[in-house]
């Protein structure tokens, strides 16, 4: 099957309305489609006040504001007027990039007019419930989630150790790896400015720890305080640049009052703010691949990690940063004293993360994705064939 023979509806619980990584990474796939010829139209939640502007078609879903979280909205279905929109496009690929009811719905459809479905993993969901003392819905929680994925004909994750808990919790057999890449030209060490630093009261020779994201619990802020506070407890002078917004920012903020919260910043101010920073430690143990690991990498930063999936496939223990179990304040905050009495080690391992960075190059790293379009609408144009009557 040719590019150009690919006709792609792509279903997405936030397509731009909020920036995060997930979205980000859907417009650039969509971008790349694009260009190489394929016919793409996007199905999500809208707003009046978007974050940025979508690339291509975009279709608004009904949706609500989740509680609690109202930044974030909830769709509420596939309607008729979606359905016949859908029926007119005609795709031969079914994309879903999260186990909402929207997805839920577009799977069926899918399935019901012998269309293959496939999934994206953007996040771990199911991670996300300790952070609001709710663990016990874990197991119905993947148990939706297997019935999610197991409907679709292929799911791509964006690295091998989560491909490896998604074979594990049995969601799925056919799964591919959609990594991650990086603008390259906006995040390098290049970037770092002194004047900045000065600006914002940091002297040239102290060692800045950042924190790039929103500023959500589940991203592990309780762990990132604690980290700074140990270290700190041991003597070890550091200051904190906080990247990013978010309806948990009052708390950290309590919890590292003389931290620089610079609020959510985008191009130059973002690449400029981040290159200027010393480490990046990223405590987070939801993520599925970790853009902004990647990104402070790019930018030449030694990256500090909990050893969790995503975070794992980049970050190359003692070479390109240093990782620590989940939760281990203790082990973090040693690990960032060796980088306050060795800046020669810091500056190893930021090379070797900028090395690796350059190989991460966003073009090739989406044609995964369309190769595994191609795989699943030949293989389903055969079971129609074969089995016409098949769902």
């Amino acid at each position: 099957m040719k590019p150009e023979e690919l006709r792609i509806a792509l279903f997405s619980g936030n397509y731009n309305y909020v920036r995060d990584g997930a979205n980000q990474a859907l417009n650039r796939l969509v971008g790349y489609l694009l260009r190489q010829g394929a016919n793409v139209r996007v199905y999500a939640p809208t707003i009046d006040t978007p974050a940025f502007h979508p690339t291509g078609d975009l279709v608004s879903v009904p949706s609500a504001a989740i509680p609690g979280r109202p930044e974030y909205r909830l769709g509420l279905g596939v309607p008729g007027i979606v359905r016949r929109d859908l029926l007119n496009f005609n795709p031969n690929v079914v994309h879903v990039s999260v186990p909402d009811i929207v997805g839920h719905r577009a799977v069926t459809w899918a399935r019901k007019h012998g269309i293959p479905a496939v999934a994206s993993v953007h996040t771990r969901f199911d991670t996300y419930l300790q952070y609001y003392n709710l663990q016990w819905l874990e197991p119905l929680t993947r148990a939706i989630m297997r019935r999610f994925y197991r409907r679709c004909d292929a799911i791509v994750v964006p690295a091998e150790s989560t491909a490896a808990i998604m074979r594990a919790q049995r969601m799925n057999k056919f799964i591919s790896i959609w990594g991650r890449g990086v603008d390259r030209s906006q995040f390098n060490p290049a970037r770092r400015s002194l004047e900045w630093r000065r600006a914002h009261g940091i002297n040239d020779d102290d060692m800045v720890v950042s924190f790039l994201g929103r500023l959500v619990l589940e991203k592990g802020l309780d762990v990132f305080a604690d980290a700074i506070d140990a270290a700190r407890a041991m003597d070890i002078p550091l200051r904190v640049v906080a990247i990013g917004e978010g309806p948990a920012r009052e708390y950290f903020q309590k919890r590292l009052p003389d931290a620089i919260f610079t609020g959510q910043l985008t191009g130059d101010e973002l690449a400029i703010a981040l290159a200027s920073t010393d480490v990046f430690l990223n405590p987070s143990v939801t993520e599925t691949f970790g853009n902004v690991t990647l990104e402070a990498m790019a930018s030449g930063l030694p990256v500090m990690a909990a050893a969790a999936s995503g975070t794992t496939s980049l970050v190359q223990d003692d070479v390109t940063g240093r990782l620590a179990e989940p939760g281990d304040i203790d082990a973090m905050a040693m690990e960032l004293a060796d980088y306050q009495h060795d800046p020669a080690l810091r500056a190893r391992h930021g090379a070797a993360g900028l090395e690796f960075a350059k190989t991460m190059d966003w073009d090739e790293i989406n044609a995964a994705v369309m190769h595994v379009y191609e795989r699943v609408a030949e293989r389903r144009q055969r079971i129609n064939r074969l089995f016409p009557s098949l769902p």
